[in-house]
């Protein structure tokens, strides 16, 4: 920032400045980030980058199960997990698949969790346990040379997910307290009631994993995906729904709508793609589709929609993309994401700058104001009469006439004389502008 001038004192400035916002546009860019996405947000962003549903599903449930494993080789907490998880989600909200390979966006989402966790992983060593997985009979150590190049790829990628997720680094942690909550509907008793709670809690926990398959974390506040895995265990198990019922919502601070539709898109999960989560094979697919039938009715009969906040209108006036074809995918061989530069590809309509924070709204409006005294163009308007002497043309110094005889007026030549060189090197213009004012008795 430019040194700052002198200004009157500070109590008047302040005063001046809280009154209401400055008028026009300011001196630089501030925005607010957003923690939570609508459904409707969500589709929008994805039809801008011609979002192929089917061939978008596949890698978001393959990234994220990548992500999982990895964590699990690495002895990772599930905190870190449901970091790169949503950090993954954002990415590809941005970014198309045809331009980078979901795996290598995955370990790179998980690097960038585990820095932003305290559980800090160098590159190679994320790279070196997904290889390790990938090629049980190829085990390899972090140190091994193979990594260099995929390290400096990941490094590059590290450099997209930061500018996509603004470096807003918070994310919903359902986990700690779902295994509050259970614990409070069972606590220790005899053993039936044990082994009861621990059956609810193995269902609850892996379900709360497989919710980072969907969309529902960059939607809905904790405390509503918990309530909604909760329930919807109850539900599954067919058991200690009564228990459910009598839970205080109240500090959870959640409304149905959002339980209904957190609910509603883990049944989407197990019924569509039961085989790619962890709770999907344990039940009969006519079991879960039963479920979500009823619990389908049961919002229509609340006057609840599917989506919170959905606008009919907006849905219409979205444009329709074409999504690429699955053919025109990179493979990872040829995908710019191993280019490993680093570089950024900025879309039309941002912002170029120094992204900064300030986390007070009034000493931002405060900052404004006084960047502002730099940008202002203050221009003093004054008139100055000048006395300009009017140009008369020079006249022939022996009969009067003008110097200029050729402009208006013919003149006479004597005879046997041409008005031009007839020389044989005389040019063309020559003879024309001679032709053009002669004259001849």
């Amino acid at each position: 920032m430019a040194p700052q001038p002198a200004r009157p004192p500070a109590a008047a400035h302040d005063e001046a400045v809280s009154v209401e916002d400055p008028i026009g546009p300011p001196s630089g860019l501030s925005s607010t980030p957003t923690l939570y996405i609508s459904e409707q947000n969500i589709r929008h962003m994805l039809k801008s980058i011609s979002y192929d549903e089917a061939r978008e599903d596949n890698y978001r449930l393959k990234g994220i199960q990548l992500i999982d494993t990895v964590r699990k080789s690495l002895q990772l907490p599930v905190r870190t997990f449901d970091t790169a998880a949503v950090y993954y989600h954002k990415f590809r909200f941005r970014y198309p698949s045809s331009e980078y390979d979901f795996s290598d966006v995955a370990l790179a989402s998980l690097f960038v969790a585990c820095k932003t966790e305290d559980t800090i992983k160098k590159s190679k060593e994320i790279l070196c346990a997904a290889h390790n997985i990938r090629h049980p009979n190829d085990q390899k150590t972090p140190d091994d040379k193979a990594f260099e190049f995929p390290s400096s790829v990941t490094v590059g990628l590290e450099r997209h997910i930061l500018e996509t997720i603004g470096f807003d680094f918070r994310a919903q942690y359902p986990q700690k307290t779902l295994v509050k909550t259970v614990r409070r509907m069972f606590p220790p008793g005899d053993s039936e009631r044990d082994k009861r709670g621990k059956m609810f809690m193995r269902t609850a926990y892996d379900m709360s994993i497989d919710l980072n398959k969907t969309f529902a974390p960059l939607k809905q506040t904790s405390s509503a995906l918990v309530l909604a895995i909760i329930e919807l265990t109850a539900r599954v198990l067919d058991q200690d729904l009564d228990k459910v019922k009598q839970l205080n919502v109240k500090p959870f601070r959640a409304d149905r709508a959002s339980i209904y539709e957190t609910m509603m898109d883990l049944l989407d999960l197990y019924t569509q793609f039961p085989k790619s989560t962890k709770v999907g094979p344990r039940f009969d697919l006519k079991k879960l589709m039963d479920l979500k039938i009823d619990i389908n009715k049961q919002m229509s009969d609340e006057g609840y929609q599917r989506h919170v906040g959905w606008c009919n209108k907006c849905s219409k006036e979205m444009p329709e993309v074409h999504p690429v074809t699955p053919g025109s995918a990179k493979s990872p061989a040829t995908s710019n994401s191993l280019s490993g530069s680093g570089s950024v590809r900025r879309k039309a309509g941002t912002n170029e700058g120094t992204l900064r924070y300030v986390f007070d709204a009034e000493e931002a409006r405060k900052e404004k104001a006084i960047v502002g005294e730099h940008f202002n163009d203050e221009y003093e308007e004054y008139e100055v009469e000048v006395e300009e002497p009017i140009r008369e043309e020079p006249r022939h110094p022996s009969n009067g006439r003008a110097a200029y005889p050729h402009r208006g007026h013919s003149h006479h030549v004597e005879h046997g004389w041409g008005p031009y060189n007839r020389g044989r090197h005389a040019s063309y213009s020559d003879r024309s502008r001679g032709r053009k004012y002669a004259s001849h008795y």
